[in-house]
């Protein structure tokens, strides 16, 4: 008896050693990374954002950036916030829970439910109708946005997009953090030191097979993630997406408003024949562009044609199949990993089996 008092003793002075941790991870991290833009209330959500106003020679509609799973608005804001300069007026959004986001009302754990904090956002700030850039689970959002809110809907770019149900599952981390209670324990006391522990790896299967942005995690306040309110944030999202989706991708055909979806062959993170295939179908004025020897980030790897697609939905004639020709002559030579470590599942090996990797 004494000795098993002991290990518990033992496991609880563990635990509170590792929460004590992580507070002070907390700390470190808000202290390096404060609050860079504005607080709007929105359906009942204090949303964070960094607004860059048009200037008098705009060319282009409103514009909202949303990031992805594990991300914040910096991730779009180190690469377009002076490259669109002037040219529209930009928002970069912390989606709710996440950056510095509240997580607001219970239907922000679901795509639907950000898209209309989104829209309530967008009337507290006087803005009609906006092109909706989404990177990876900021694709189901911006799908669900301009599924449910049309008419303030300009456009929508799509970058490597989550939008349909795929096989294969999601990560255990995933699942674990959005189990109650335990999910609890585990983001207060192991996911910062784990998060630290694998954010190089992490940072190089997002990006591969091309190189990572330098001082990417530093640049786009990455750490921010590894809070513990911020990591249940983002696992609740990823462990509800599989259902989301699988229920209201049927219905992608009612969405009129043009977009484009630019995915590479070599993306680690989602499946392109399912999810961006699966849009260019369903949508009815899309245009899809492949992109040979890509993976997951073709916002911060082909800026230039990001921004291509911008003005293409906008109205302007951008010949995107031509400039993706000319983009992957320069990838071809991009080798970046190795990528073995980044493929867990099996889905995924064989896509990127298809694509020309070499996979054991």
């Amino acid at each position: 008896m004494n000795m098993l008092a002991a290990i518990i003793a033992a496991l609880v002075a563990l635990v509170l050693v590792l929460m004590a941790v992580t507070r002070i991870g907390v700390i470190m991290i808000e202290r390096r990374h404060p609050p860079a833009g504005i607080f709007v209330t929105a359906n009942g959500t204090d949303m964070h954002l960094v607004r860059i106003p048009a200037g008098d020679d705009a060319d282009l509609p409103p514009v909202v950036f949303l990031h992805g799973a594990s991300g914040n608005l910096h991730d779009a804001m180190t690469i377009y916030g002076d490259r669109l300069r002037g040219r529209a007026d930009l928002l970069f959004v912390d989606r709710p829970g996440h950056g510095w986001s509240s997580r607001g009302p219970a239907e922000n754990a679901l795509p639907d439910g950000q898209a209309r904090t989104l829209a309530a956002m967008l009337d507290e700030l006087g803005i009609e109708k906006a092109i909706v850039v989404g990177h990876s689970f900021g694709g189901a959002i911006a799908v669900s946005f301009a599924l449910n809110h049309p008419d303030r809907t300009a456009g929508t770019v799509f970058l490597s997009p989550v939008s349909h149900p795929w096989p294969g599952g999601i990560s255990w981390y995933y699942t674990l953090t959005a189990t109650p209670i335990v999910g609890w324990l585990f983001s207060e006391t192991l996911a910062m030191p784990g998060g630290w522990s694998r954010m190089e790896d992490g940072t190089a299967c997002v990006f591969a097979p091309n190189r990572p942005t330098p001082d990417y995690a530093e640049r786009t306040r990455l750490p921010l993630l590894f809070r513990p309110n911020h990591f249940r944030a983002n696992a609740v999202d990823v462990a509800n997406l599989y259902d989301h989706v699988a229920e209201v991708s049927p219905r992608y055909r009612e969405i009129e408003t043009p977009s484009v979806i630019i995915t590479g062959n070599k993306d680690t993170i989602v499946l392109p024949s399912i999810h961006s295939t699966g849009l260019a179908r369903d949508l009815q004025n899309a245009e899809l562009v492949r992109i040979h020897n890509l993976g997951h980030k073709p916002d911060h790897v082909l800026p230039d044609l990001v921004v291509a697609a911008l003005e293409s939905v906008a109205g302007r004639e951008r010949d995107l199949q031509a400039l993706a020709r000319t983009k992957e002559a320069q990838l071809a030579s991009d080798a970046f990993g190795p990528i073995e470590r980044c493929l867990d599942n099996e889905e995924i090996r064989k896509e990127v089996r298809a694509a020309g990797y070499r996979v054991e």
